[in-house]
């Protein structure tokens, strides 16, 4: 696969790549494209490495990018493809994730794959963030996500963790504790507002994101209810919980993740043991354990049910020690593979040569060949 291509990376930790052979050639990190120099400096190290690509005798054939139609990154990509005159590929924000760790380790054969972290656009136009997947080459899959989670104000409540919890107080039938338990912190004014929203199903699109459920776990124990930076609520949680996970290794995960019955992981009833947790510390460790226990599960069935042994882990949630380490051991107890990223990073920043990975994948393969198997949104 000798493909040549130039992959514009997403929008958060931004960085792109030049693809080609199974090597990769990186630019360096932009940082978010929410910052009009981060724009900028991606411009330029993406032209700098159409350069390198056409000195090195391989010129770009193709452009990578995100799904997500209002980046900066796919505008750029857009337009470069348009003026090398080759085809602009968008590529699914998780299967990129899974592609980069299939990239890095050159793997071959079918895998399945976790991606976890706060968002990314999904092919049925809803943000994702906890995806189950397969993929063999250019074919790929859905086979299931977390639960998915209302958002009240949209984009807001990644700011306002409290909106996550009262998001999960809806979904348990338990909307009327949301001003009780928030008023006297955010007002009641919003506390209400927020109820209306969630009731009326008013701004409030439907999430799978792992990190807004990191984030209603910190808040329903009474951590970081407003957030001023990027996981500041999960790393919060991961900090509560480390003293308990590494003093006491029996530790007992808390109940209640369930998987359904379309293979959907929920964790409603693992989140309704939270709020009213006397042992903070404890009650966030144990959250964490049932969170890695039951994803490990879902893995070992999946990669039985699709006959392989080989797992990849991917997205910025598995920056958390915690989970990361409970779910590895997990995993290689039931004797499986599992790769993670080691020369790149497990979140955005490394993002780009998945991206890369599958549009030459995509590139190459043929439409007689039935390559394509897009992932449908799970119930």
């Amino acid at each position: 696969m000798n493909l040549s291509v130039l992959a514009c990376g997403a929008w958060l930790k931004n960085t792109a790549c030049w693809w080609r052979q199974g090597q990769a050639l990186w630019s360096p990190l932009h940082g978010d494209l929410s910052d009009p120099d981060a724009c900028r400096a991606l411009e330029q190290s993406a032209t700098h490495l159409i350069a390198q690509a056409r000195r090195a005798g391989a010129p770009v054939e193709a452009v990578a990018h995100d799904l997500h139609p209002d980046f900066f990154s796919t505008h750029l990509a857009m337009t470069l493809a348009e003026r090398l005159g080759v085809a602009a590929i968008g590529v699914q924000h998780h299967h990129a994730h899974i592609a980069a760790v299939v990239a890095e380790h050159h793997l071959e054969g079918p895998v399945v794959g976790l991606a976890l972290d706060g968002v990314g656009l999904g092919t049925d136009g809803l943000p994702w963030g906890g995806e189950l997947l397969w993929l063999d080459g250019p074919r790929w899959s859905r086979l299931g996500h977390l639960y998915p989670l209302a958002l009240p104000g949209g984009d807001r409540a990644a700011r306002e963790p409290w909106r996550m919890v009262a998001s999960v107080l809806h979904a348990l039938g338990r909307a009327d504790e949301i001003t009780p338990r928030f008023a006297a912190q955010v007002g009641q004014v919003q506390t209400e507002g927020v109820r209306r929203m969630l009731e009326r199903g008013l701004n409030c699109p439907l999430t799978s994101s792992a990190g807004r459920w990191f984030d209603a776990a910190a808040a329903a124990l009474g951590l970081s209810p407003i957030q001023q930076q990027e996981a500041e609520a999960a790393i919060a949680l991961e900090q509560a919980a480390s003293h308990p996970w590494q003093a006491q290794p029996d530790l007992p995960p808390l109940p209640g993740v369930i998987r359904d019955e379309v293979n959907r992981l929920d964790l409603r009833p693992l989140l309704a043991a939270l709020f009213d947790a006397q042992d903070i510390a404890r009650a966030a460790a144990g959250f964490h354990l049932a969170f890695a226990d039951g994803l490990a599960g879902w893995l070992i069935a999946a990669a039985r049910q699709r006959r392989t042994r080989t797992v990849c882990l991917g997205g910025g949630c598995f920056h958390n020690r915690i989970l990361r380490a409970r779910l590895l051991a997990r995993l290689n107890q039931a004797g499986l593979q599992v790769y993670l990223p080691s020369a790149t990073d497990c979140g955005d920043a490394g993002l780009a040569i998945g991206q890369a990975w599958v549009a030459a994948q995509q590139a190459t393969a043929t439409l007689t060949d039935n390559a394509f198997i897009e992932a449908l949104p799970c119930a």
